[in-house]
């Protein structure tokens, strides 16, 4: 199993979130929330409103996200969906844990809130220059209120 953190499309409420939890690319498990302990900028771009961690270390926001323990069957699944190295690319991040959710682990396996682990983020080296200048948010949501609203596949244009 491997650590994920995930902190646009694929979090809890958000378009892409059934990904993460249908079981038909293999299983993924809720553990809780964190942030990046590094700043980056998390901007939104393209005509499809997509959100990207900036792989630029020191710049920009701490990015709130959730934190999932995922299969390699999953693993594999969000390399594709993520377009995995093309558009992202999946490194490892420290995170700082806000709240850990994880049932199944005894209290004293539980990691302290402020404790830092290493998760797996799909960020992005592959960017637009024009790109660091967007306004860079510490917390994603598709229907917040920049009105940049996340355009789905299923809603995109063919060409």
């Amino acid at each position: 199993m491997a650590r994920v953190f995930v902190y646009g499309t694929l979090k809890r409420g958000q378009p892409n979130h059934q990904h993460m939890r249908n079981g038909i690319h293999g299983t993924s498990e809720f553990l809780g929330r964190g942030h990046t302990v590094e700043k980056y900028p998390l901007v939104i771009a393209e005509k499809y409103n997509i959100p990207f961690l900036l792989n630029i270390p020191g710049k920009g926001q701490h990015v709130n996200g959730e934190i999932y323990s995922v299969d390699n069957q999953m693993l594999q699944f969000l390399d594709e969906f993520e377009n995995c190295p093309d558009m992202y690319q999946r490194t490892p991040l420290r995170i700082a844990v806000v709240e850990w959710e994880d049932k199944c682990s005894a209290p004293e396996e539980r990691p302290a809130v402020n404790s830092i682990m290493e998760c797996f983020v799909y960020s992005t080296t592959t960017y637009q220059p024009e790109w660091i200048n967007l306004p860079y948010y510490n917390n994603y949501n598709s229907f917040g209120s920049h009105g940049l609203h996340y355009v789905t596949r299923e809603s995109r244009e063919n060409k």
